[in-house]
């Protein structure tokens, strides 16, 4: 248990680990035969809409980071447990949670057309490449985020740079006040993580739905088109806003998810009396980081057990791929924890008793710790299992949604709208006993590192889900260029599995948002010193209230965004149909520039207004209200936004493969009548999937975020809110 301090190097070396495999996996996909020059033309026009779109959300967010660093650097001049050194961990969280974006989505751009290519030759080829270009973007967010996060620590902690002083500015010394100021500045760079994800997500969100309904609701019903028809203007938009919204957007969400499950489970670690002893009870703040590092490792060993042969059934390798580093971690944890745990001065806070079970009292052991971490895990898993059978091609959930769809479009959405209402049961119980176990057996410390637990694999698990976006527009690439029918046959059977991998990974993200989220509101009322939150009061209800109409405001303010955007696309889709000559019949080619412009334009104008609730809303009710009414505020918006956030991705993702269930042989119902593309049944899909649309990949992916910004907002802010009242 000596040196512990030695061990702090995991996290940055990790971090390295992660960035050197994403750069080979990087190289070998760009080695790969992007095929035709067609096919090369199509792919250059998607990957210059998509980093122009890049370029321009980071211009307008280089300001945003700025202007708030500037403020929480003034705010944290001088006092006690403050530091100006807060806004340059903000810095580099912004800027690593862009960075990550930005080589995510350039190789997921490299990496569709030679997907395209690959599949000419066989489905496992076209995984292989699809597969690979996604572990870039996982490896990437958790090699950046570890190599950023470990870096900051040892810079605060190992050099003499933050001074720590008391109230009244008197010079402090010895171990426990440098760690709780290194820890406190540290937040900033969950802070700077999660502003950007929230844009991120917002601004793609908005970008892919205004292309993607005006594309359906155009080409495909009104023109009667097939899916990524070349003739369509709004396509290229479409497979531009694949890569913004589920590549970039996704890897934000994770990426600041990673780090305040990290920050959360460090803060609350510094709470032990046994971390005031640097070489022996330090345990508890490195353990994160090291459990972190541990699955970098099990993550690239993931991948290597990501394979399929011709005719096989790519979900099961991508299962394999995933669950088997969740496996790998649930036996890591038990080792990190034996090796790293004190063996005293860890108490558990107050005792949750269980009926039938006895009482744990006394200090948390380093088998609590393990299994707690595993009860995270677990329940991530079983998240991402529930949210695969309610979107899944072929199970009850999805064809009942199809079955309705045979009596016209207000049935589907109907059914639809039933279905996401149901499907927040189990998940949501689920969440509660894993917030239940992990804190019976070690504490609010147990709930923070079981949502680490769960994200402990996010490199293999985000690289599942950034697969999904590029087997898109491998298929999008195929139509185009006119590819051979087993072409398309092949990448439409990858999109598939990706639609229900993307569907697993947001049920996924928001699981592990509502774990992260309780483990930062911890976090939060240990810094803010408040020893319990009373709902009698009426200025915490009031808080309570305000949270949990918040996210509602949001989603609408996201879905309006949608609907005026695709609006605009819509009109410019029918006035081209309209007024080119020949456009039609193929004779003519379309102004697919135009459409990515509208697109751009209307993600980045409409994208500020609800990121700038998340941020602006703590600040002022922590001033205004206190911390109480700041607590009642995140309590409101974490139960709220969780609930909506599952409702609404299981909702679209459902109705999305209810619209796909009739395309290819048509779907059979259970009178027996089968309804082929193009039927009436289909078309009222396709309507449902519309309005799925902005639910599953605007509003709620991008409500886990609201409840993490708000909470690791209020962390930042609670020395300030402390002082003022």
């Amino acid at each position: 248990m000596e040196n512990l301090q030695m061990l702090i190097y995991v996290a940055p070396a990790a971090g390295v680990l992660a960035l050197l495999f994403a750069f080979w996996k990087a190289t070998w996909v760009k080695n790969q035969d992007a095929g035709s020059d067609e096919m090369k033309e199509i792919a250059r026009r998607i990957q210059e809409g998509a980093m122009a779109f890049l370029a321009a959300e980071y211009r307008y967010l280089a300001v945003f980071v700025l202007i708030v660093a500037g403020l929480l650097g003034a705010a944290n001049m001088s006092g006690e447990g403050r530091s100006w050194w807060i806004a340059v961990s903000f810095v580099v969280g912004a800027v690593a949670s862009g960075l990550a974006g930005f080589i995510g989505m350039r190789v997921a751009t490299n990496a569709n057309v030679r997907t395209t290519n690959a599949a000419k030759k066989s489905l496992p080829a076209a995984l292989d490449v699809a597969f690979s270009g996604g572990s870039v973007m996982g490896l990437t967010v958790v090699g950046l985020a570890l190599l950023g996060l470990g870096g900051l620590y040892i810079l605060y902690t190992t050099t003499g740079i933050l001074s720590p002083v008391d109230a009244h500015g008197n010079a402090l010394t010895g171990w426990t006040p440098r760690l709780s100021l290194a820890l406190t500045v540290i937040t900033g760079f969950s802070m700077g993580a999660s502003s950007i994800a929230l844009f991120a997500r917002v601004g793609g969100g908005i970008y892919t739905k205004a292309a993607d309904v005006g594309a359906d609701l155009v080409g495909k019903v009104e023109a009667g088109l097939p899916e990524d028809d070349p003739r369509n203007p709004a396509v290229i938009a479409d497979n531009v806003g694949d890569n913004v919204g589920d590549v970039a957007g996704m890897g934000a969400d994770l990426f600041e998810s990673y780090v305040g499950a990290i920050v959360g489970a460090m803060v609350l670690g510094l709470g032990f009396p046994s971390v005031a002893n640097e070489q022996v009870g330090m345990g508890p703040v490195v353990l994160p980081l090291v459990i972190a590092g541990c699955g970098i490792v099990a993550s690239i060993v993931g991948t290597f057990f990501v394979r399929t042969k011709e005719g096989g059934n790519p979900q099961i390798a991508l299962d394999i791929g995933a669950f088997g580093a969740a496996f790998v971690m649930a036996g890591a944890t038990f080792g990190l924890s034996y090796l790293l745990w004190p063996r005293s001065g860890t108490p558990r806070g107050a005792a949750i008793d269980f009926p039938g079970l006895p009482a744990r009292t006394g200090d948390i052991s380093w088998t609590d710790v393990g299994i707690a971490t595993v009860i995270g895990l677990l329940v991530g898993v079983a998240i991402g299992m529930i949210t695969s059978y309610y979107c899944s091609l072929g199970k009850g959930p999805v064809n009942g949604i199809a079955e309705q769809s045979k009596t016209g479009y207000a049935t589907n959405i109907i059914a639809g709208l039933g279905l996401g209402m149901q499907s927040t049961t189990v998940p949501i119980i689920l969440i509660a006993f894993g917030v239940i176990g992990a804190a019976y057996f070690a504490g609010l410390y147990g709930v923070a590192i079981a949502a680490l637990g769960m994200l402990s694999t996010t490199g293999i698990q985000l690289a599942v889900d950034a697969y999904g976006p590029i087997a898109d527009n491998a298929g999008g690439i195929a139509e185009m260029s006119h590819q051979a029918p087993e072409v398309r046959e092949r990448t439409d059977k990858l999109d598939a599995v990706g639609n229900t991998t993307a569907a697993i990974g947001k049920g996924f993200a928001i699981g592990s948002a509502a774990m992260t989220a309780l483990a930062l509101f911890a976090a939060y009322t240990q810094v803010a010193n408040i020893q319990g939150i009373d709902i009698s009061k009426p200025s915490v209800m009031a808080g309570i209230f305000l949270g949990g109409m918040l996210p509602y405001l949001f989603s609408s303010l996201a879905m309006n965004a949608v609907g005026e955007a695709a609006m605009d696309m819509i009109e410019e889709v029918r006035r081209q149909f309209r007024e080119i000559p020949g456009l039609l019949e193929g004779k003519a080619a379309p102004d697919t520039a135009r459409c990515v412009d509208i697109s751009t334009k209307a993600a980045l104008r409409r994208m500020i207004l609800p990121g700038a609730i998340g941020i602006v809303t703590p600040v002022v009710i922590g001033f205004l209200m206190g911390p109480e009414a700041l607590g009642g505020l995140l309590a409101g918006v974490t139960v709220s936004g969780v609930l909506l956030a599952l409702f609404m991705s299981n909702a679209g993702g459902a109705w999305d493969n209810a619209k796909k269930s009739f395309e290819g042989g048509g779907f059979k119902m259970k009178d027996g009548e089968v309804h082929p593309k193009g039927s009436e049944a289909h078309k009222a899909a396709v309507v449902g999937d519309t309005v799925g649309d902005p639910f599953k990949d605007t509003a709620g992916p991008s409500l886990n975020i609201l409840v993490k910004l708000m909470s690791v907002v209020a962390l930042v802010i609670a020395p300030l809110i402390a002082i003022t009242n």
